[in-house]
């Protein structure tokens, strides 16, 4: 089954560099004033920094207040001459609705809801003036606005880096978003333009795993002594059926101990949710999955709705391939649109691939691998001090030193070449790429996390023919294979590059709609809950 999932929305990844531009300077816009302004609500320059003094939680937020006032000339936003306007009640709203969503403390302010609903009276009859009241008010709520939209819209403040993270965070500028809201009168609730689809759909997941939460017991089952199949009966059964009925995957609630045909079906799906080989059988595996409980899968949908608020958004012009580490999956797109997907291998707990963007700028035939220096010195010179023909043996020769003395030792091309008949690359500082292997029995498995970090590619010949699409002429299927069986590597570059991303999602929703999970294969959801699921993030799994 082929998915579009959450690596849509990052096809754009590539034309974000990873050094942001200088800020730009906001001027005064001197255009709004006293006539020019329908509101005769303004606000004093000074007015904001004492107010910033005395409300230490917005002073991360100094540059966009100035931004964004000075943007109306520091007009006030929430209030006009006829009194507060109805975004404000809309954004507190909003932000009730957020705690509730999100189960995020620091989303909503009482105190400020309060304020605001003391200026519901009538005034529309009235002439009304700026006022310390009104003033407090009008920068409490641009301040819970920044604070509200840079922890939805962008993130909670944690440094993606110690988790692991090099994809360069997404960039937003919350004083021209605010300014843009309020100018264009725009539905605040319906405001989420940086969020993407994939976003939003795992998000519709969240409150149906706090339903079955509070509405299913989720005991830990036990392992059965001999695995279930079709046709077996149990009183098991019936506890498994439940939990299929709650996720999901059985469509009828069926109380009967009987494994019948529809339970077979429910299976399957709930094991290809999992990432796992949908054979039916409820074995070890099985019930392994199915006693995750739905606490920890709110858990695992909140790390990831984390990791999706980072992401840029989408560019539906750009070409770009996609890998998610816990999947085992390469996404390959073309102005937005999956072309196709392709199994891969990634690296081992120990020796981990890394999550980073790049652009794939040459294909290598017939390559050589340079075997590093790390693997020279554990794997290789233990093999020739118990074997001096070693290197010939495994068709490899030494051309040189590699730092601190270590030999510098490559294998030779060919059909036992580590690297297999080609590889790609997309220069970056950890030495990581894609390449074809000598052992595609690999594929076969389930769990397939086995490389010293670069990726292994199911399919090579097919990546190399799409990146080459422009060429025919050149670059046919039998010229393809030719370069693929050369004793020496031949290197071509791409006349565009192709930016590349490596992601890690343990939790999406796929074109069919489903929510699947995937293992923690790095513990990398087990160091960010560390961070994100605490008193200064005020963010809770459940309640």
């Amino acid at each position: 089954m082929k998915k579009i999932l959450w690596a849509v929305l990052i096809t754009g990844i590539g034309v974000y560099s990873c050094k942001s531009k200088q800020k730009e300077k906001i001027e005064v816009d001197k255009s709004i004033n006293q006539k020019t302004s329908f509101n005769n609500l303004f606000i004093d320059s000074n007015t904001i920094k004492v107010f910033l003094t005395k409300h230490p939680e917005y002073t991360k937020f100094s540059h966009q207040y100035s931004d964004f006032y000075k943007l109306r000339n520091y007009q006030c936003a929430w209030f006009d001459s006829s009194g507060i306007g109805e975004q404000a009640y809309n954004f507190m709203n909003l932000l009730a609705n957020a705690v509730d969503t999100y189960n995020d403390r620091s989303l909503y302010n009482k105190k400020l809801s309060d304020e605001v609903d003391k200026f519901k009276t009538d005034t529309s009859d009235k002439n009304i003036k700026t006022t310390r009241n009104i003033t407090d008010t009008e920068l409490k709520l641009t301040g819970q606005f920044f604070a509200y939209a840079s922890k939805i819209y962008g993130g909670s403040d944690i440094n993606v880096q110690e988790l692991g993270w090099f994809i360069p965070r997404k960039k937003l500028n919350l004083s021209v978003m605010l300014d843009s809201l309020i100018a264009n009168k725009s539905d605040i609730k319906k405001s989420e333009i940086p969020l993407s689809s994939a976003y939003k759909r795992l998000l519709d997941y969240l409150s149906v795993y706090r339903k079955i939460a509070q509405t299913t017991p989720w005991d830990s089952l036990p392992y059965p002594e001999k695995a279930f199949h079709k046709g077996a009966t149990s009183p098991e059964i019936i506890t498994i059926k439940q939990r299929l009925f709650a996720l999901g995957d059985l469509a009828e609630n069926d109380t009967t101990g009987v494994f019948d045909s529809s339970m077979l079906a429910a299976v399957k799906r709930f094991q290809v949710r999992m990432g796992a080989n949908p054979d039916g059988v409820i074995g070890k595996t099985f019930i392994t999955q199915l006693n995750v409980t739905p606490a920890k899968r709110i858990e695992q949908i909140l790390i990831n709705l984390e990791r999706l608020r980072w992401m840029p958004p989408m560019n539906d012009s750009t070409n770009s391939i996609v890998v998610n580490i816990p999947e085992y999956k390469m996404y390959v797109y073309d102005s937005g649109k999956l072309q196709f997907p392709m199994d891969v291998v990634v690296g081992s707990s120990a020796t981990g691939t890394v999550i980073f963007t790049g652009n794939l700028k040459y294909i290598v035939f017939s390559p050589y691998w340079n075997i590093p220096a790390s693997i020279v010195k554990k794997e290789i010179l233990p093999g020739i001090a118990r074997n001096p023909n070693y290197l010939a043996s495994h068709r490899m020769e030494q051309f040189g030193l590699q730092a601190k003395g270590v030999p510098a030792i490559r294998q030779l091309p060919g059909a036992d070449n580590a690297l297999g008949r080609v590889k790609f690359l997309f220069p970056n500082n950890f030495d990581i790429y894609f390449h074809d292997t000598n052992n595609h029995g690999a594929f076969n498995a389930s769990n397939r996390n086995i490389s010293h970090g670069c990726i292994r590619l199911s399919e090579p010949k097919k990546l190399a023919m799409y990146l080459l699409r422009s060429d025919t002429a050149t670059y046919n299927n039998q010229t393809v294979d030719s370069l693929m069986n050369l004793d020496k590597e031949k290197w071509v570059t791409l006349k565009k590059p192709v930016p590349v991303v490596i992601s890690y999602y343990t939790a999406f929703v796929d074109s069919n709609g489903s929510l699947n999970f995937r293992r923690d294969i790095y513990k990398h959801d087990s160091a960010m809950a560390a961070k994100l699921f605490t008193d200064n993030n005020n963010l809770m799994a459940l309640k």
